[in-house]
């Protein structure tokens, strides 16, 4: 059987931003009061070819919410900062809204704001099982009021070399997971997306095994850092950026952090991620962000953020490495990449 050539997306599709900055500015953001709450992946299509105790707390910036819904994508953008801890700007509103990669709605950067414009997320589910003590079906708006959003403003840094700092909504993972039992021979957390090609055209191609499929080992997942995200700048996801809600481990390349998810199973066996069946030789489980391990086809060393000029150095698990360089402790980081 031949095998399939992949469709690839040229550099300039890659690095500039221009074309997607040069919109009007949103209007500045207001402060967040007290009753505000009364949230693919990147990666580059390649070439042919016991239950863990969360790590303490990041020292981000975070603001716990006020249970309740959030407010919708139309309400004014809301950060609580202007900067991440380590002094980053924020990446502009409308930069984060309309320069994404989801495949799922469309392979140029923005083609996710374009094509998701009108997804509906609501009324949405999250069926959480495999091996746990307590599996459960929860709808997001549950789980938002069981599990008050807090802000995270985390740094995202895309495996094409581009980054962002975005102000998140979420609450931790392993708070979800403690909720459901894990098994004491659950050691990994597989995670999915929805699968509907009439509302994902992008699922109509035959080029990826769909739907899309993420995983952690059961230690990350419950690291303090990961979070499920059901927002960002104070208020509901976009569609584009993952809605109704997504996974963020910001110490990991940006495919890592799966939208869009209607499945949650702990699992014994590490899963295989989409870009891993795709192309093992470029893409594997763990993905930690490491500028010493280059990318096939491009250097990670450094990084293109953007909303700036240049290139600054990538940091070894994007700055996060005092939270979770333990997990990897005796780990061939150059061989588990």
């Amino acid at each position: 059987m031949a095998r399939r050539r992949w469709p690839l997306i040229p550099s300039s599709e890659i690095t500039p931003e221009s074309v997607y900055l040069n919109r009007r500015q949103f209007m500045k953001g207001l402060a967040l009061g007290a009753g505000a709450l009364a949230l693919a992946g990147c990666a580059t299509p390649p070439e042919p070819t016991s239950t863990p105790t969360p790590a303490a707390a990041t020292p981000v910036a975070q603001a716990t919410a006020a249970p309740g819904l959030l407010p919708p994508p139309d309400a004014a953008p809301v950060a609580s900062a202007q900067a991440d801890e380590l002094g980053d700007a924020l990446t502009s509103h409308e930069a984060a809204t309309t320069y994404n990669n989801f495949y799922e709605f469309g392979m140029g950067k923005d083609d996710p704001a374009r094509n998701a414009k009108d997804f509906v997320t609501s009324p949405w589910t999250v069926q959480v099982g495999g091996l746990v003590g307590k599996p459960g079906t929860f709808g997001v708006e549950d789980l938002i009021r069981q599990f008050p959003p807090e802000e995270r403003i985390y740094r995202l840094r895309c495996v094409e070399a581009w980054s962002m700092v975005i102000p998140w909504l979420g609450f931790p993972l392993a708070k979800l997971l403690q909720a459901v039992e894990p098994a004491s021979d659950a050691k990994y957390v597989r995670f999915e997306t929805l699968l509907d090609p009439q509302r994902m055209p992008g699922q109509r191609s035959g080029w990826y095994d769909w739907p899309y499929v993420e995983g952690l080992r059961l230690d990350e997942a419950m690291n303090d850092l990961a979070i499920l995200s059901v927002g960002l700048y104070g208020k509901m996801l976009y569609p584009q950026n993952g809605a109704p809600i997504r996974l963020v481990a910001p110490w990991k390349y940006g495919f890592k952090s799966i939208k869009s998810i209607v499945k949650i199973d702990l699992v014994a066996e590490p899963p295989a991620s989409l870009w891993m069946k795709a192309a093992p030789n470029e893409y594997g489980f763990y993905a930690n962000v490491n500028p010493d391990v280059p990318h096939p086809r491009w250097s990670q060393a450094t990084e293109r953020r953007i909303g700036e000029g240049g290139r600054r150095e990538t940091l070894p698990f994007n700055g996060y490495a005092e939270q979770v360089a333990g997990l990897y402790a005796g780990m061939d980081l150059q061989a588990n990449y």
